[in-house]
């Protein structure tokens, strides 16, 4: 049995890199660096150590009014999954690009598996603009904005970087994606890319592909040095979907994308794992780097069907999606994976599943694909995601349920930090029930004005304490003088009896989170500056 090693989807992803960056405390496109700085408690990057807590997940919360944008309504959309969504922070117009599959029942083959496009000034309600760019089937009125080249496979993997910077208007919008394409005669698959000065209205760069990939059989031999009869075998080469963003740590521009591993007898084609690819211009790519493989708690059935990053808070995340081919079509689920440099990659949070799949047969009971870039709201973080009531594979399917959803988080509640329950604490004392203390790593808090704590203590209580960078308690800011926080809310003043964070003395300081039945998300520094 053999499995083609390309194949079909689509994973459209657009980068909402001047919301995202500016709400996140982070630069993009030279953006200057905002006042407030927030901490993230998803890992242990800003702690020193804690005692008596645990680290808890927050699952993504589905929209009740799903699928947001229904597939099958167009005579093009016999499914659609992988999709793309920028929020224009200028006009407030939500833009999305989705694949739109029709397979065997396009009459043109450029037309088997194109991008449409929808939009909303909400973010809820989407049309579907007659455009009048490609027809389809004889149709004029469609919402396509970009066709395939009709190579030996279908074109897919589209995924636009929008740069508001960009010195040519004309490439303000940039899109990655897979397609088969000759160069000096020869048909290749990789990489191919495209601009816009709109998002709708799409130029194709005339080279390509910029990054070939292997295409090949499940077991093929790797090829020898210097054989040249088999040139889609390409080890170590990227596969057929991706995802770009602009990376504003190393100032490049990057592709995240599905990258063969070998099997256990060296066979190629064997699973899905993730590699990198950067460049400066979007044009003039890297080698690929793998960066991310399934690994020895993952069964043998299990691989990643693609990894999208985003950067935000200083932390590359990663909803990487996990295909299960134990299931008839490949099920895949949503994992929650990070990274502090985009290249070395912690999955911290393996089950639950950030997003799993629903059940009674909804449009995403069978394979989700999670958009990677959020749309960054004041009090909530929206990630669209597409999906099918199959399998990944499931696309041919007549009776397929598809559409694009939403799900949603309260802002910057990724994961959190709560005591660990008495009963798994048999050695304490009854005073210590539900009781932990976090205790994060010296910082110098002069021109700090205020601390904002985002925490659930609607069943008890937090104080903060502020001890010097020997460890010992500072009077004024001690547990007692410190003002208990209750309730839930994003932004918690931390606040002590007489005492405020300026009246700090000068030097690196600790703070002390003390947990009374209570989890803490993050933590906002506002400074004067």
């Amino acid at each position: 049995m053999t499995r083609n090693a390309c194949t079909n989807g689509l994973r459209l992803t657009a980068l909402l890199l001047s919301v995202a960056a500016s709400s996140a405390g982070l630069t993009a496109f030279g953006a200057s660096m905002p006042s407030i700085q927030t901490l993230l408690f998803v890992d242990d990057h800003h702690v020193l150590y804690r005692a008596g807590t645990q680290r808890v997940l927050q699952p993504l919360k589905r929209h009740s009014e799903n699928p947001l944008i229904p597939g099958r309504n167009k005579p093009y959309e016999a499914a659609i999954a992988w999709c793309s969504v920028y929020h224009n922070p200028a006009s407030g117009v939500y833009q999305v690009w989705y694949q739109a599959f029709a397979g065997d029942e396009a009459r043109d083959r450029t037309r088997r598996c194109v991008v449409a496009y929808a939009e909303s000034t909400d973010g809820l309600r989407f049309t579907k603009p007659n455009l009048g760019l490609f027809d389809y089937n004889g149709t004029k009125d469609t919402s396509i904005v970009l066709v395939g080249n009709g190579g030996t496979s279908d074109r897919y993997g589209v995924s636009v970087v929008v740069d508001p910077l960009s010195q040519d208007v004309n490439r303000r919008y940039k899109m990655a994606h897979f397609d088969f394409t000759k160069d000096n005669g020869v048909e290749y698959p990789g990489l191919n890319v495209a601009f816009s000065p709109d998002g709708i209205h799409w130029t194709k760069h005339p080279r390509g592909p910029l990054s070939r990939i292997s295409y090949g059989d499940y077991g093929d031999l790797v090829p020898f040095v210097g054989e040249t009869n088999r040139p889609w075998s390409i080890p170590l080469s990227m596969a057929d979907a991706m995802d770009a963003l602009y990376d504003p740590v190393r100032e490049v521009f990057a592709i995240y994308g599905k990258m063969w591993i070998d099997g256990p007898d060296g066979g190629m084609h064997w699973k899905h794992a993730t590699g990198r690819i950067e460049s400066k211009d979007f044009i003039q790519w890297s080698k690929p780097e793998l960066v991310a493989a399934p690994d020895d708690e993952d069964s043998a059935s299990v691989e990643f069907h693609t990894m999208p990053v985003f950067q935000y808070g200083g932390i590359y995340f990663a909803p990487l999606q996990i295909l299960n081919r134990a299931t008839q079509g490949g099920v895949v689920d949503v994992e929650l994976a990070l990274s502090r440099d985009g290249l070395n990659w912690r999955r911290p949070f393996r089950k639950p599943f950030w997003l799993g799949r629903s059940d009674g047969g909804k449009f995403d009971s069978g394979a989700i694909f999670l958009c990677a870039q959020p749309v960054i709201l004041d009090d909530e973080i929206r990630f669209y995601y597409g999906a099918y009531s199959k399998g990944a594979t499931g696309s041919d399917d007549l009776k397929l349920t598809t559409g694009i959803g939403l799900a949603t988080m309260p802002r910057d509640r990724f994961a959190g930090l709560k005591p660990v329950p008495r009963s798994d604490q048999p050695t304490l004392k009854k005073r210590l029930e539900n009781i932990g203390q976090v205790t994060l790593k010296p910082m110098d808090f002069a021109g700090v004005k205020s601390l904002e704590l985002n925490a659930d203590a609607v069943a008890g209580s937090i104080r903060v304490e502020v001890l010097n960078s020997e460890g010992r308690r500072v009077r004024g800011f001690n547990y007692d003088e410190a003002t208990p926080i209750t309730g839930d809310s994003l932004r918690h003043s931390i606040r002590w009896r007489e005492r405020g964070v300026k009246d700090l003395p000068a030097g690196n300081h600790m703070l002390r989170l003390h947990l009374d039945n209570a989890t803490i998300y993050a933590l906002s520094i506002h400074r004067l500056y």
